[in-house]
């Protein structure tokens, strides 16, 4: 079997689809790419068993068949080429593999593709169609919030609860929550379901090369993302999310708005004096100005700042972890200044936009205070 391709586009099809291989994997095969030709149609597969992603490309191809090669070597050799079609001959009684270009050929080792993990035969329950900039900007915003616990693995994941007036973005570690809403993205059957970080991950670096709608299939077991030429299939995290809506206060008194950009620099600064252990900060908020201010006793390093801020409410004193907080005001990156509320030093925090930059979003981020050291 013989095709011919282009080697600056056959090493952009490796690159979206070697995101998803492990290169520490236990499984030899999983660390290589399963090339399928098929009437002049070239698929690529790269899977980790749970996510697993396909690339099509059109080729010309002599005939139909299929072989597995190792990923590094191939991707490595590629990226040494300038733009010019390459020539691969592949003897699949062997699994051999070489690649002819215009200065020389050179071989790469191939394995029985029959090894290769089979790609799960999705039979859709429910699907949605998800314009592209706002499925990536939805990951973007919720999945720094997901956690790493694996005694905790739903926590691991991002809850995508579609249907109804809207759908639903949430993302919890048990000390930060964020949910994201679209309220132009509606179904006639409402449907929850948990997708893993991973395949998320790989998905927000894909979707920044295109501009286009992703079909989104699911059923109980499995998700499928399909737009252009591209598939990324992964199995759903199985289990019941928390009642995050019990843990939101409904009864917030005092409102702090400040501008973002200076409230996130003033807490970079800050927190480099707070203990590397509990990274607390101290908000003493009272009147217009909000006091900032951290110490670590062990090394007698102590930081206080001052910024302006708008407030409403009683005067009070609250602790937060700052890389949660900093992590936060991070990806609220659509708006100049945000509105944290609050109730008592004790409960939740939650951080939203002071204004909407689109009537079709809505975000809130919920943060744990730390009990302060008087």
């Amino acid at each position: 079997m013989n095709f011919v391709v282009q080697s600056k586009a056959l090493l952009q099809q490796l690159q979206i689809v070697g995101g998803v291989i492990a290169g520490n994997s236990t499984l030899p095969i999983l660390s290589d790419f399963l090339f399928e030709i098929k009437n002049g149609v070239l698929t690529i597969t790269g899977s980790d068993l749970e996510t697993t992603i396909s690339a099509s490309m059109t080729v010309n191809a002599n005939e139909n068949g299929k072989v597995a090669i190792g990923a590094k070597m191939l991707i490595d050799a590629l990226k040494t080429f300038p733009d010019q079609p390459l020539t691969f001959s592949i003897q699949a009684d062997q699994n051999a593999v070489s690649v002819t270009s215009e200065t020389g050929r050179f071989k790469v080792a191939g394995h029985d593709p029959s090894e290769f993990p089979k790609l799960p035969e999705v039979e859709p329950t429910a699907q949605v169609e998800i314009d592209s900039s706002i499925l990536s900007n939805a990951i973007h915003k919720t999945i720094f919030a997901t956690g790493n616990d694996d005694l905790r693995p739903v926590m691991s994941g991002v809850l995508l609860e579609i249907g109804g007036d809207c759908t639903n973005f949430v993302a919890t570690d048990a000390h930060k929550l964020v949910k994201y809403s679209r309220f132009d993205l509606k179904s006639d059957t409402v449907q929850s379901i948990i997708v893993p970080k991973k395949p998320l991950n790989v998905l927000k670096n894909i979707l920044l090369s295109f501009d286009t709608p992703v079909k989104v299939q699911f059923n109980a077991m499995n998700i499928v993302f399909s737009f252009d030429n591209i598939t990324v299939t992964s199995r759903l995290i199985d289990g019941k999310y928390p009642n995050y809506e019990a843990v939101i206060p409904k009864e917030n008194p005092n409102q702090l708005t400040v501008d973002r950009t200076s409230f996130l620099n003033t807490l970079r600064r800050v927190s480099l004096f707070s203990n590397k252990t509990t990274y607390q900060i101290r908000l003493r908020i009272a009147g217009s100005e909000l006091h900032i201010s951290a110490e670590d006793l062990d090394f007698s390093n102590e930081a206080a700042e001052v910024i302006a801020c708008s407030y409403s409410g009683e005067d009070m004193e609250i602790g937060f972890n700052s890389k949660f907080l900093m992590e936060m005001l991070s990806n609220m990156d659509g708006c100049d200044t945000v509105t944290v509320q609050m109730s008592v030093p004790n409960r939740a925090g939650i951080l939203v936009p002071a204004e909407k930059a689109d009537e079709n979003e809505d975000i809130m981020m919920l943060v744990m205070p730390i009990m302060l050291n008087n």
